[in-house]
């Protein structure tokens, strides 16, 4: 039996939980409302967590940094962790920035018993999750880092990815999980497919004004920028320091596969078929992402009237925030947080606007938006164990 059903009740009016002997008073999230039925597990005086969390894919740079997120999270504890090609080792000995926390020994997938934990991060490659989750415990929770599951037309699928869908039937039940748009759904989510980083930066600007009808659908430009560690941590020749230091360059001009997933969350607020002009860059640092937008504004607009919009959008949200008119934002002051920053610039050319958007790749772009979608499908405050500032210098 999963511990969640053996868990202690959950006291919602006084925004308390019981755990063993002591109550544990905590700050409501006003939109986060936890569901009647859950709970959580009574450990007495253990210094165990309450939730056991299984991690696919740990020795990957998204697996790593769930890690390091969930040191601070008062409730995840994670009991299973899997990677095949480092099966048998620490993960010390994989990431040795995360010696100090206690975790289990790496295993392989075929090895991991799901019956021992409660909820489920998937951070494998693309192409290998849709078969592997598909044979797990239909009771966990799950959040999907990889695009495996973000497209729901499955033909698209096949032709950014070259490959058939594999799980066509589970598909049906997937919600993508863009926090701030879309945590209705989520709360009520069994399996969410985490978004990929470019098209959070992308989408969490422009859906709000087109939603307000305040750009036009036609012409928006976006030139994207990302650090390396968005290529993952597998060798390749192109991600040498002597080939990504001192310069800039392209790659997937015009077949990147975030084009399809951008395209999609736009045209669903739309309701009518969205084309963009996407163009992304590897820049020489770690982490980091910046979309530059161009977009073409609705007759009368002013660059004044999007601003607002999204000042008026995000006003109650913690991890993003709209800048003050003329601050332009910077990838170095959301360096390894959960927030997002923006802004809108009025363009030279009349009736155009500029909009930048920076995000951490690693943080909001992946690990840290899961962890904000597992926080809310498990009734948790979705802030729970994000709420450290961004390091800087």
């Amino acid at each position: 039996m999963s511990s969640l059903s053996t868990l202690s009740s959950v006291c919602l009016e006084q925004g308390c939980w019981f755990k063993g002997e002591r109550k544990i008073r905590v700050v409501a999230d006003k939109r986060v409302k936890r569901p009647s039925s859950m709970s959580f597990r009574v450990s007495g005086n253990s210094a165990e967590k309450d939730i056991r969390i299984g991690l696919l894919g740990a020795s990957g740079y998204t697996g790593a940094e769930i890690v390091r997120l969930l040191a601070n999270h008062p409730h995840f504890g994670v009991t299973l962790m899997t990677a095949d090609r480092k099966a048998g080792q620490s993960m010390d000995s994989v990431f040795p920035h995360l010696r100090a926390q206690k975790l289990p020994r790496l295993i392989s997938v075929k090895d991991a018993d799901f019956s021992t934990v409660d909820a489920v991060f998937c951070c494998l490659p693309h192409g290998t999750t849709q078969e592997i989750i598909k044979g797990l415990p239909t009771a966990l929770k799950i959040v999907d880092l990889s695009a495996d599951f973000r497209l729901r037309d499955i033909s698209e699928y096949e032709e950014w990815y070259g490959q058939p869908h594999k799980a066509v039937e589970l598909q049906k039940e997937v919600v993508y999980g863009l926090t701030e748009l879309l945590r209705d759904d989520i709360r009520k989510a069994r399996l969410v497919a985490n978004p990929g980083c470019y098209p959070t930066s992308v989408q969490l600007p422009l859906v709000p004004l087109l939603k307000a009808n305040l750009i036009k659908h036609e012409n928006i430009i976006i030139d994207a920028k990302s650090g390396v560690s968005g290529a993952g941590r597998g060798a390749k020749e192109a991600n040498l320091y002597s080939e990504i230091a001192e310069g800039i360059s392209s790659y997937g001009v015009t077949r990147h596969r975030h084009v399809p997933e951008i395209e999609q969350g736009l045209s669903d607020v739309t309701q009518s078929k969205v084309t963009v002009s996407f163009t992304p860059h590897l820049m020489p640092m770690i982490r980091g992402m910046q979309s530059t937008i161009y977009v073409e504004m609705a007759p009368g607009v002013r660059t004044e009237d999007l601003h607002q919009q999204l000042k008026s959008s995000y006003e109650d949200e913690e991890f993003v925030k709209v800048l003050e008119e003329g601050v332009v934002p910077r990838t170095h002051n959301v360096r390894g947080s959960n927030y997002c920053f923006m802004n809108v610039f009025p363009d030279r050319i009349p009736g155009r606007a500029i909009i930048i958007s920076v995000i951490d790749n690693l943080v909001k772009g992946a690990s840290g938006q899961a962890l904000q979608n597992l926080n809310i499908m498990l009734g948790l405050p979705e802030t729970t164990g994000l709420l450290h500032q961004p390091l800087f210098p």
